[in-house]
């Protein structure tokens, strides 16, 4: 039975943001990637587009979340589906950390407005 343990996650840094990953390529996963995010207070990460189908879901905190030019303000329980081509951006206007769930297809890639493609490595 494949389990992940907190200790056996990997995180990743970028833009100011935290990513644990859980599920992914390198344990076990055949489809799905998942990882809790942490978004500190302050922190607004670049506008980007997904190859893939994203799920994000507040478990704490508060964000500010923009989809293809419309902004919401999101609370813990709310889910936001980010659909491949979507323009989404995250920022938190708050003092204290944020954490998410989120989920995907495995090989997600994601562009920048600036054209930069990245390939997360909790992604993958």
């Amino acid at each position: 039975m494949p389990i992940v343990r907190p200790s056996e996650a990997v995180t990743h840094e970028m833009h100011g943001a935290r990513f644990v990953s859980y599920a992914a390529a390198r344990t076990g996963a055949r489809e799905l990637a998942a990882w809790r995010g942490e978004i500190p207070g302050g922190t607004r990460a670049p506008a980007h587009t997904v190859s893939h189908e994203e799920i994000f879901h507040l478990l704490e905190g508060e964000l500010l979340v923009t989809l293809d030019g419309r902004t919401e303000r999101i609370t813990p329980g709310d889910a936001v589906i980010v659909g491949p081509g979507t323009l989404f951006a995250v920022e938190n206007p708050t003092d204290r950390t944020a954490v998410s769930w989120v989920t995907t297809s495995l090989g997600l890639q994601a562009r920048l407005e600036d054209g930069t493609r990245i390939t997360p490595p909790w992604a993958g």
